[in-house]
């Protein structure tokens, strides 16, 4: 079984994780920029994460035969803040990057008119430098966010089929489908979806347009999940060619659209800037 984790905040985990995630099959991954927890302050410390994403953690990735591409911008929780806007202008000398394959997270966290303007902005920074778009959902509200975004969306120049809407479940999936976006499932241990559910969904609307993702962070969480959800899909009857449909082939098609997508992984150096992973060794 070959997997792709289209969704996972990779710098919270450790080398340990890489090394279960590459036995468990899993060979690319991308990472989105998020919100780390404690908030920042200023742009500065916004370009330090994103050079992370783009040079050490492709580097500790590759120790692990793993392909590691990312998505930028300023997220939704974050576009509150008005020391961070700043980020927006910064933006544009980051995505012309080779590995970035989308902007994103971006959507709403508690849909105040910051996001939206922060939505907007984003969306039109996708469409001027042909990425696409990963949209988080909100954790609250969750059917009024994902009608608010699928409004600004239909506003933007970019086309619903180059967005790809995050975080949803059952009571999302259904609009979310119909609008011609891309569908994106976090499975969690304890919140958002489960193996069960995400299932359920698969049996009910098949597995056209459909992503599942660990969403693996510094929270309770598991980068294994999109394993554990297709060892369940054979169990359940899906095919080898489903769960390879699911698992590899949607989220390499999608993120494909950015023109970057390199899935090959080309053995890294010793070092990256002169620091590496290896600890304890001669």
């Amino acid at each position: 079984m070959r997997i792709f984790d289209p969704h996972i905040h990779m710098t919270s985990r450790t080398t340990d994780d890489y090394e279960a995630m590459y036995a468990a099959g899993v060979r690319a991954v991308v990472e989105p920029s998020f919100w780390l927890g404690q908030p920042r302050t200023s742009p500065a410390t916004f370009l330090d994460y994103f050079d992370s994403l783009l040079g050490w953690e492709p580097f500790r990735a590759a120790q692990y035969g793993i392909a590691h591409h990312c998505t930028l911008a300023l997220n939704p929780k974050e576009a509150n803040d008005p020391r961070c806007a700043p980020v927006l202008d910064e933006l544009p000398r980051y995505l012309i990057r080779d590995q970035v394959v989308a902007v994103g997270e971006i959507g709403y966290d508690s849909m105040t008119p910051a996001e939206d303007a922060a939505l907007a902005a984003q969306l039109q920074l996708a469409a001027d430098h042909g990425l696409p778009a990963l949209v988080h959902t909100p954790h609250r509200d969750k059917l009024a966010g994902l009608r608010r975004t699928l409004d600004v969306v239909r506003e933007s120049a970019l086309a619903e089929e180059r967005v790809l809407i995050d975080h949803l479940n059952e009571t999302t999936v259904k609009e979310a489908r119909d609008s011609g976006c891309w569908l994106g499932f976090s499975v969690y241990p304890d919140t958002k979806m489960d193996e069960r559910r995400m299932i359920e969904i698969l049996r009910a609307y098949g597995t056209e347009r459909i992503l599942v993702n660990s969403a693996a962070d510094w929270g309770r969480s598991d980068p294994l999940k999109t394993r554990r959800v297709g060892d369940l899909m054979l169990a359940e009857g899906f095919t080898e060619d489903d769960v390879d449909h699911v698992l590899w082939r949607n989220p390499a098609a999608f993120y494909g659209l950015s023109g970057r997508l390199i899935l090959d992984v080309t053995a890294p150096g010793a070092t990256h800037e002169g620091n590496s992973v290896l600890r304890g060794g001669e």
